[in-house]
């Protein structure tokens, strides 16, 4: 081993020195030295749901692993769910605690993702998400004002949610929810986005497909059912290691994402959790909402139909 490897928890790390990836200059202890400081933050949002990490290796593209390696150690718990689309079992890793948090961080898992219901009951969430994608270029702003419009929403059907940085260059609104099955809460969730497009459709979207846009901030339904969300505090691959950070609503307009990032974020979190301060508590779903978001096509179904139809009216046209 080189000078730069040591142990923690019993977890040998090594490699230490190297660089990261080459989309950050930070290198694998930065990564590591991150996930540790904010141990205590960053895992009650990750214990005892099924976890998808994306990974990045010397030389080679980032990838998404849900499914954990064959050499991951007998310690790690996991859970087998059935994955539908696949057809087979996928054996995700349940990071419950700082020696997993280490093991994950040495096999150089840079973003946590885990999903949106616990192992307890996968068909229950606990919470719904909004994901406000702002378009390209300097449009932060943009998204700040539409996480506004959703949080208008949310109060006209009586429900109180946080909002985090995505960590990229969107916004995630989180509403934890109690009781509620995944069809419920996909329901809700898109009856959310329509109401908040309908106040202000020059600025707010929910057109699924990105040509259909016209530069406005997609407000993203489809976080449901087995989807997965950042985790709150995780880092994310791109130039700095920025981290999905809470922000109060008041403070929205004063920052940017830049600002949260594996070296700014530790001792923001040293002697507080602030996004356990600023979740409020679990709520039911209204039952008005539900039957409205019934009424209301699923997005990715939606534009998937409709890609078709456009596919058929070109060859028709050609």
């Amino acid at each position: 081993m080189s000078g730069a490897d040591e142990t923690r928890d019993g977890v040998a790390l090594t490699s230490l020195d190297q660089p990261l990836s080459d989309v950050t200059e930070a290198s694998k202890r930065d990564l590591v030295d991150y996930l540790d400081a904010v141990r205590d933050r960053i895992l009650p949002g990750l214990r005892g749901r099924p976890l998808s990490v994306i990974r990045v290796r010397p030389g080679q593209p980032p990838f998404m692993q849900k499914n954990l390696p064959k050499y991951t150690p007998d310690w790690v718990r996991r859970t087998a769910v059935w994955a539908e689309a696949s057809r087979r079992e996928i054996s995700y890793g349940l990071c419950d605690d700082r020696r997993t948090l280490l093991w994950f961080a040495n096999q150089r898992a840079v973003e946590y993702h885990p999903t949106l219901a616990t192992v307890d009951d996968l068909h229950r969430p606990t919470h719904l998400v909004l994901d406000l994608d702002p378009p390209e270029g300097d449009s932060f702003g943009a998204a700040v004002a539409v996480a506004h419009l959703v949080r208008r929403a949310l109060a006209d059907a009586g429900l109180a949610g946080a909002v985090k940085t995505s960590g990229a260059k969107g916004l995630h609104i989180v509403v934890p929810v109690d009781g509620a099955t995944a069809e419920e809460m996909a329901a809700a969730t898109r009856a959310i986005a329509v109401r908040a497009e309908r106040l202000d459709p020059a600025l707010a979207t929910t057109a699924f497909i990105k040509e259909d846009r016209g530069g406005r901030v997609f407000v993203d339904s489809t976080r449901a059912y087995g989807a997965t969300v950042v985790a709150v505090y995780s880092p994310r691959l791109r130039p700095g290691l920025p981290v999905s950070f809470p922000v109060p609503w008041a403070d929205l307009a004063g920052v940017a994402p830049g600002d949260f990032t594996v070296r700014t974020v530790p001792p923001l979190v040293a002697d507080r959790d602030p996004w356990a301060e600023l979740l409020p508590a679990p709520q039911r779903l209204p039952e008005e909402l539900v039957a409205h978001g019934r009424t209301i096509p699923v997005a990715r179904v939606q534009a998937m139909h409709e890609g078709k139809r456009r596919a058929r009216a070109r060859r028709a046209a050609g």
